[in-house]
């Protein structure tokens, strides 16, 4: 089973399911598809958009899990 961590970039999570994509934008990360965002960790985008990192990845990986 596949998993995320902080240091997983937006692109890499994409590639492991591209079905996180709502969970990122619900979270408040509206630039899922923006061609920066895809080489940035998923802790430094947090930290830009101001987001719970740890909460968030716990979410993607209980998504992965199921």
């Amino acid at each position: 089973m596949a998993q995320v961590t902080k240091d997983t970039l937006i692109g890499e999570a994409l590639q492991i399911n591209l079905d996180i994509a709502p969970i990122l934008m619900q979270a408040g990360m509206h630039c899922v598809g923006c061609p920066a965002s895809q080489a940035e960790s998923i802790e430094e985008a947090c930290m830009v958009h101001g987001i719970d990192c740890d909460k968030l990845v716990k979410d993607i990986n209980e998504f992965l899990a199921k």
